[in-house]
């Protein structure tokens, strides 16, 4: 039975706790979280702790950084009984529970994420994960943290492109479960915009609470979880060929599944379009170009999603409601994002 983990939401770092039973610490952290908020974690903690820092991005999420850090924990004489902190976004997540879960077969993890997209998604679950070449997370392990704390001012600190890029998980959680959900957050732009702590802290409870109980129900993803990548099949392509940030990636993604939809006569127009005016006045791209599409189709080849030649892609059935269909042919994916890629 995978544990499950405690998750607090917090507007500092003053009130975490951290068990003194550990014999040692490592933080994982990069380059731009350790300048804003490494002091504040270190200030709780006590003696035997050291730190590493990566470099931002994507780019830092292989095996080459993740057998480096390893290399680090041996050399400083980590343990079975050590806790592992991962300080940062995503990237520092994924590769930090990778670390976490195969480090003398599985050290203790606590979460600190520090972007939206890592506070309502990446952190909870339990998915860690490197890419190798083109293709994401095809390396990776299921392990829960022990406990995640949400600091929401860290959310203010966000460059505008990392705090959109979020949104589009956000919304995400909307059209897979809560279609109430979306007329709330176009209510709420303004705010969500100006970053109001009240608004975010409703919003990221509101996603921890749907991702929480669908995870609980299928922890290793072999049936309802699968309505978590929606937008993702598509979107991973673009990602890692465009070099574009994750949510910005997804929001193209989900637009092509939602046409797809719509091509198929699953959902109406009204349907489509308030998505594609949703995404456009939170900033969010619906369109892209300059990546060709056969090369979307062969990454999408590779997805680990995919089984025996079949897509398995996760497409709009109705308001806040999606499926997960396996009976999509080559052609209609070629077509889908061909209509993308030139409608807007």
């Amino acid at each position: 039975m995978d544990k499950k983990s405690k998750i607090y939401i917090s507007h500092s770092f003053d009130d975490i706790l951290i068990d003194n039973t550990f014999d040692k610490i490592l933080i994982v952290t990069d380059k731009n979280v350790e300048n804003l908020y490494l002091k504040s974690i270190l200030s709780k903690i006590q003696d035997k702790t050291y730190v590493y820092v990566i470099e931002p991005g994507e780019k830092s999420k292989t095996l080459d950084t993740y057998k480096e850090i390893f290399t680090f924990a041996l050399e400083k004489g980590l343990t079975r009984k050590s806790l592992i902190i991962a300080l940062g976004g995503g990237v520092v997540g994924d590769i930090s529970g990778f670390v976490a879960s195969t480090y003398m077969r599985g050290l203790s993890l606590l979460h600190c994420p520090t972007t939206l997209l890592s506070q309502v998604d990446s952190s909870i679950g339990g998915k860690t994960g490197i890419n190798i070449g083109n293709f994401k997370n095809v390396m990776g392990t299921f392990y829960n943290a022990d406990s995640i704390y949400i600091n929401i001012s860290t959310l203010t600190t966000l460059s505008d492109e990392d705090f959109i890029s979020g949104m589009a998980e956000v919304i995400k959680y909307s059209l897979i479960w809560d279609y109430d959900f979306l007329d709330y957050l176009i209510y709420k732009r303004k705010s969500i915009l100006d970053k109001d702590k009240t608004v975010l802290c409703n919003i990221v409870k509101k996603c921890i609470d749907i991702k929480s109980y669908i995870v609980e129900n299928d922890h290793r993803e072999t049936g309802l979880r699968k309505i978590l990548n929606l937008g993702h099949s598509f979107g991973h392509g673009i990602e890692r060929l465009g070099n574009l940030p994750h949510g910005y990636a997804v929001s193209i993604g989900t637009c092509m599944a939602f046409k797809l939809s719509l091509d198929r006569n699953l959902i109406g127009k009204n349907y489509y379009d308030k998505l594609i005016n949703t995404y456009k006045d939170f900033g969010l791209p619906v369109s892209f170009e300059g990546i060709s599409e056969f090369e979307i189709l062969d990454i999408m080849k590779k997805d680990k999603k995919n089984n025996f030649s079949k897509y398995n892609l996760v497409l709009p059935v109705d308001f806040g409601k999606v499926q997960v269909f396996d009976d999509i042919n080559e052609e209609e994916i070629i077509s889908v994002i061909k209509e993308v890629k030139n409608d807007f």
